[in-house]
């Protein structure tokens, strides 16, 4: 349970702002590490472990860690406990979502809380529905639904595209911050893929928001195959001893 963000955040943590156009290949060169993404999704998961508010988790994480990459938004509030949610449909609100489709069974009860995760700081309906469909396709893949099962509800519940292939998405696939344009390529390099480094190294192969793009396919990957044991090592040891305690314990209270 969520080494796939965290893996598809730290493998594309070096190309956000130096895109490629072809799968790297190696997930875990020397340089890279870990972002915002694989912050904010610890908060997400603590936060469900000792049921402190979001808010409050976000921002002790992301002072705990600063420097990781935060909007400029997202900065400002951190650091201003009297903000509220600033109508952001950046695609933040579904890199973090993932730990909502292993808390839940049910994909009513996952949508809610996915929707309650990006409402503290993402509440525009593209934000929300970001959040929404990550978490539905995570819970689906997770559950035994095929990819053609996935598509199809991820299409009819939020009028995503999911019918080009990453051929054709990426010659002319640029940055994009927002959900619009990152969830529904990170769901369709998940869908294409082979594997779970294959999915992660699709996404990076799209350019774009490389990490959160990769993050968010990583996310879906994780529920759908089995995640290496060698990558989660890895992994270990880049982020730090007391994240890898956050997982342990969310794994721990969500057995499945």
């Amino acid at each position: 349970m969520l080494y796939g963000a965290i893996i598809g955040d730290i493998a594309g943590s070096i190309y956000e702002f130096n895109n490629i156009k072809h799968k790297p290949e190696d997930l875990f060169p020397p340089e890279v590490f870990f972002t915002d993404d694989t912050v904010m999704t610890i908060a997400v998961a603590d936060a469900l472990n000792t049921e402190f508010p979001f808010s409050i988790n976000m921002r002790a994480w992301a002072e705990a860690y600063p420097g990781r990459g935060y909007g400029g938004m997202f900065a400002k509030w951190i650091h201003d406990p009297s903000m509220g949610p600033y109508y952001s449909f950046g695609n933040g609100s579904a890199m973090r979502v993932s730990p909502a489709a292993w808390y839940f069974d049910e994909i009513g009860l996952v949508r809610f809380l996915a929707r309650k995760i990006s409402e503290v700081t993402h509440n525009h309906p593209e934000g929300i529905k970001g959040a929404e469909a990550t978490a539905s396709a995570i819970l689906m893949a997770r559950k035994g639904n095929s990819k053609d099962q996935i598509r199809e509800y991820v299409e009819q519940e939020f009028g995503y595209n999911l019918h080009r292939t990453c051929d054709e998405i990426r010659p002319t696939y640029e940055f994009n911050e927002t959900c619009q344009k990152t969830v529904p390529e990170a769901i369709t390099a998940f869908l294409e893929s082979n594997g779970f480094e294959d999915a992660i190294k699709l996404a990076i192969s799209l350019g774009g928001d490389s990490d959160t793009l990769a993050a968010i396919t990583g996310s879906i990957a994780e529920a759908y195959y089995v995640v290496p044991a060698e990558l989660i090592e890895k992994a270990n040891k880049i982020i730090p001893p007391v994240m890898v305690r956050v997982i342990d314990t969310f794994e721990s209270k969500n057995v499945r």
